[in-house]
């Protein structure tokens, strides 16, 4: 199955996160179901010491499901094995119109690059990716052939990932 896959890449504090969940919020008012998949570049836990799935991680589960009637989460320990490349994180995804993808820097879906003035790194990415098709920027970009929103035009960066998805209404 040829999934939609869309992402927002930059360096760490350019607003990535903020971006991504103001893009989920007007989609799913557009009424697509997305997706996401977010890299992490630390250790995380969504569980935690002397809870009941944390216990059965401990004791050596591979993998341990937790179920209610509002959600479920899977955890996968990966112990010994490599960090799953994202095409494989993205066909455990269920059916969704688009999966916008967080992170990953070096992947080649389509992106576009999130760049912040206070970013910690202001060193343009576009240059050397040519999987970067747009730019979102808290200050005018110039230098570029490339597409430049502003930040809050969400509406427009919205519409902008639709076309270059092919997100159409049948």
């Amino acid at each position: 199955m040829t999934r939609r896959i869309f992402g927002i890449t930059g360096w760490k504090n350019s607003g990535k996160t903020t971006l991504a969940e103001r893009l989920v919020a007007e989609l799913t008012k557009r009424g697509w179901k997305i997706a996401t998949v977010k890299h992490a570049h630390h250790a995380f836990d969504i569980d935690h010491e002397g809870t009941d799935s944390f216990r059965h991680r401990a004791a050596g589960a591979t993998e341990v499901a937790i179920v209610s009637g509002v959600r479920w989460a899977l955890m996968h320990e990966l112990r010994d094995e490599a960090e799953p490349a994202l095409e494989a994180v993205i066909a455990r995804l269920s059916p969704c119109d688009l999966v916008l993808v967080e992170g990953y820097k070096r992947e080649s879906h389509l992106k576009i690059e999130v760049r912040r003035r206070n970013a910690k790194n202001t060193t343009p990415l576009a240059p050397v990716d040519p999987n970067i098709v747009a730019i979102a920027a808290d200050h005018a970009v110039e230098g570029t052939d490339l597409p430049a929103f502003s930040l809050d035009d969400i509406g427009a960066i919205a519409d902008f990932i639709e076309r270059t998805t092919g997100l159409v209404r049948d």
